[in-house]
């Protein structure tokens, strides 16, 4: 399979941009050069650049998707994939723990917004919870969120 550098990247879901970068990282081999200087993938190319691909889905930052390349080019069993999966997941659920206080704080803020009468209270006195201006606006603090 010989593939342009553009059917490679829609092939793997990515931009073309990005398949670039990853080379230029080393997170992606050279490909072969034709006599013109255009680069020609092949199936090899579009399995990294899938494996990339699914690891950035899952968050791995590009650092440790090197390191899982290197345990999937080793040929490493499955199990050598926990740490990197236990840190990932644990850097996911803090993201989802934050994610829940902000709903929590933007409910709060909208719903005083809503029944709020006052002119005193301002854009800015609602965000921060502002009881000073009006009663409603003390119960939404966005300040510790």
């Amino acid at each position: 399979m010989r593939l342009s550098i553009g059917k490679l990247g829609d092939r793997a879901g990515v931009n073309l941009e990005t398949v670039r970068y990853y080379e230029r990282i080393g997170l992606m081999p050279e490909p072969f050069r034709s006599d013109g200087g255009h680069r020609i993938y092949d199936e090899t190319h579009l399995s990294r650049l899938s494996f990339i691909r699914r690891c950035r889905d899952l968050g791995f930052p590009l650092e440790d998707i090197r390191s899982l390349l290197d345990l999937a080019e080793a040929g490493d069993s499955c199990a050598e994939l926990v740490p990197a999966a236990d840190k990932q997941l644990a850097l996911v659920r803090a993201k989802i723990e934050a994610l829940k206080t902000m709903e929590s704080a933007l409910q709060g803020i909208r719903a005083n917004a809503e029944r709020c009468d006052s002119d005193a209270c301002t854009v800015s006195s609602a965000l921060f919870g502002c009881a000073d201006c009006c009663p409603c606006c003390g119960t939404a603090d966005l300040a510790g969120a």
